[in-house]
């Protein structure tokens, strides 16, 4: 496993503690302390790390990162052995995706994208949602792998799965500004908004986004289990993915402002649920 930030040190734990032979790699060192107790090595290269290896999975932040993994001089396509199933799990665009699977597939390495949700709770847990793009036939080859991290769903060819993480974010993002706002309301009010929101439990307003980070907004706790750097990335390749679809979707547009307002100004390392922290310098 190749990247050893806040989410892929929990995964290879999970797959470690599963009882895979399990090495990992980061580019800084240190980050792999947290999941070596569970059982993993640490190597020192990305080479080292995959060789001999089935399965190479990749958790980090952006497509280019990805990039670099994969196609350095000592990256994943000059190092793999043939036929290893490469599953990309970083939220990256579809066009992205679909252009690294071309360019293994020239190296006879097999390409398969799965994003993830459910954040650092879900990572650790074992609980994320997995939305995995690729041939069908290799999704269930790699399925038992999948599942010591969470329920995997096969949603189509390569690039589905980054698309369906995409919907993932927006649905997050606009839902997250939603329980801010309402709990600003509330606040405003003279209601207690964590009070309100206990009370909205089962209700249709209730969702996992109101259970888990409706109480983190008004405790004030945005230690981050997913940043919001990360959500705004999120959210500007699903408007780009909508404007390129021919789509005007004017609360992803919105709630995009937001963030990049709210990262503009000294909160992007915050969890994305700290937009609520954005949103209350605005109005109190």
């Amino acid at each position: 496993m190749l990247g050893m930030g806040i989410m892929g040190r929990q995964m290879a734990a999970r797959i470690a503690r599963a009882g895979f032979p399990t090495r990992v790699w980061n580019r800084t060192a240190r980050d792999c302390e947290p999941a070596i107790s569970a059982g993993v090595h640490a190597s020192a290269t990305i080479a080292e790390a995959i060789a001999g290896a089935t399965i190479v999975v990749i958790m980090v932040s952006t497509g280019e990162a990805v990039d670099e993994v994969l196609f350095a001089p000592d990256g994943v396509a000059a190092a793999a052995k043939p036929a290893c199933r490469v599953i990309v799990m970083s939220s990256i665009p579809p066009a992205t995706a679909r252009d690294q699977a071309t360019r293994l597939a020239k190296t006879g390495l097999v390409y398969l994208d799965a994003p993830v949700s459910g954040g650092e709770v879900g990572a650790r847990n074992g609980s994320l949602s997995i939305l995995v793009g690729g041939p069908e036939e290799d999704f269930d080859l790699i399925r038992p792998l999948l599942q010591t991290m969470g329920r995997p769903s096969h949603i189509g060819p390569v690039g589905s799965g980054q698309v369906a993480k995409l919907v993932n974010q927006t649905i997050v993002g606009i839902t997250i500004a939603a329980v801010a706002e309402a709990a600003l309301l509330a606040k405003a009010a003279g209601a207690d908004p964590g009070r309100v929101f206990a009370a909205l439990a089962g209700g249709f307003a209730d969702s996992a986004v109101l259970r888990i980070h409706g109480p983190r907004m008004v405790a004030a706790d945005f230690t981050p289990g997913a940043r919001a750097s990360t959500q705004l990335k999120d959210l500007r390749t699903a408007q780009s993915l909508a404007i390129h679809a021919g789509l005007n979707l004017p609360t992803l547009h919105t709630v995009e402002t937001l963030y990049a307002a709210m990262c503009a100004n000294g909160l992007a390392d915050l969890d994305h649920s700290g937009l609520y922290a954005w949103l209350e310098r605005q109005v109190f």
